[in-house]
């Protein structure tokens, strides 16, 4: 067993811009805080969130595989910018 630990793998991330209410601008950025993390991330696990639970969605995924398949899909993740209107 190695006495150092190797550093965990780089996360690929992509940017995505988003317009949302002020409230809810207002609101990630408090819940952020509350869990102590970036808006990103709660934004980035919403998501996750959201597609997993969604049933009809993953079927449609399933459906449409080839269109919606990123270049790789191994250690991705997402940075998001929130601007409010």
């Amino acid at each position: 067993m190695p006495v150092l630990k190797p550093p965990p793998k780089q996360i690929r991330s992509a940017t995505i811009q988003v317009r949302v209410e002020e409230v809810i601008s207002y609101r990630l950025r408090k819940y952020a805080e509350f869990i102590d993390c970036s808006p990103a991330y709660v934004v980035s696990e919403a998501l996750k969130l959201l597609f997993n639970k969604d049933n009809e969605f993953r079927e449609w995924m399933t459906e449409h595989a080839d269109d919606c398949r990123p270049l790789n899909t191994e250690n991705t993740s997402t940075t998001v910018r929130i601007k409010s209107p």
